[in-house]
């Protein structure tokens, strides 16, 4: 079996205990199951966010040959 595909399989399956773990903590009623989740989407988007704005403000612009 390929490894890639082998990796994905682990992803799958750690996706599924994950969605396990969150829907036994939303029915118990958890503060924290809802709370991580939207902490980790949160950090996520500003981390990418701020990744756009660094890639744009440090990019090297040069200036055009004057042929």
């Amino acid at each position: 079996m390929d490894r890639t595909r082998i990796y994905g399989g682990l992803i799958c399956i750690a996706v599924l205990i994950c969605g396990l773990l969150f829907m036994i903590g939303v029915f118990k009623g958890s503060y924290i199951a809802l709370a991580m989740p939207v902490t980790v989407i949160t950090l996520t988007l500003l981390g990418l966010v701020f990744w756009i704005g660094y890639t744009i403000w440090s990019i090297k612009i040069e200036p055009p040959d004057e042929k």
